[in-house]
């Protein structure tokens, strides 16, 4: 019984020491893969920081307003997000990498989904930025022929198009990584409905009396004929 018991105890051992001998390298390697993907993120986000600098990117970001709009939501300026995007994109790619190298079940099917999932995230990112700079440009646009036309509220008008145009884009990058994409386009349908359901309504209130003026200016009431009813004669 004791040499059954001392024989089962040595080969769950031996198997142990058997299991982390061949693991230990593994996890070595998975170490030294996110070790050197973050130096390499880093290095990258550092020369895109330098290389943005360089070609005056932060002046075109003040010139679409896209460096007003990230200081109202209390965001960094556009090159620190767009070198921390870069340095998150790679050194997760290297970390999914040393995952994988661990050998565990299913860790191949999660790098591949991952490896699937980059070229749909850089898309949603080209679609945002698109969009942000879309927005700002229609912002522009839009607030200064309100004011050469004299409209009350320009600046609410202005900021209610380039807030659409910055929700669509934001609307359409989500479905395009796939992110709670049911949810996502379902929530905008209701929101953009409500949006165009209370713009109607408040037209309707608001701009009622300045409608009723255009439609009498457009379609003046004839007179009256002051003449009796019996004398009035119809052409032959």
């Amino acid at each position: 019984m004791v040499d059954t018991i001392v024989e089962v105890l040595r080969t769950v051992w031996r198997d142990f020491l058997s299991a982390v001998e061949q693991f230990l390298p593994h996890l070595i390697a998975m170490l030294s893969l996110v070790v050197a993907g973050w130096v390499i993120a880093w290095l990258l986000a550092f020369l895109l920081r330098h290389v943005l600098g360089w070609t005056k990117f932060e002046r075109f970001a003040d010139r679409t307003g896209t460096s007003a709009m990230l200081k109202r939501v209390s965001l960094p300026v556009a090159t620190d997000i767009a070198a921390s995007m870069l340095f998150w994109i790679v050194w997760a790619t290297f970390i999914v990498s040393g995952i994988a190298t661990l050998g565990l079940s299913g860790t191949q099917e999660v790098t591949s989904r991952f490896i699937q999932f980059l070229p749909r995230l850089g898309l949603g990112l080209v679609i945002l930025v698109v969009g942000l700079v879309a927005g700002n440009f229609a912002w522009r646009a839009t607030l200064l022929a309100a004011v050469n036309s004299d409209l009350p509220s320009a600046r609410l008008l202005s900021g209610a198009v380039r807030w659409l145009i910055v929700t669509l884009a934001i609307a359409m990058a989500l479905e395009q990584i796939g992110v709670a994409k049911t949810i996502m386009l379902t929530a905008f349908a209701i929101a953009f409905g409500a949006l165009m359901l209370g713009v109607g309504i408040a037209i309707g209130i608001g701009g009622g009396p300045v409608a009723r003026r255009l439609i009498e200016r457009q379609f003046p009431e004839k007179p009256a004929d002051p003449r009796p009813e019996g004398d009035k004669l119809s052409h032959l």
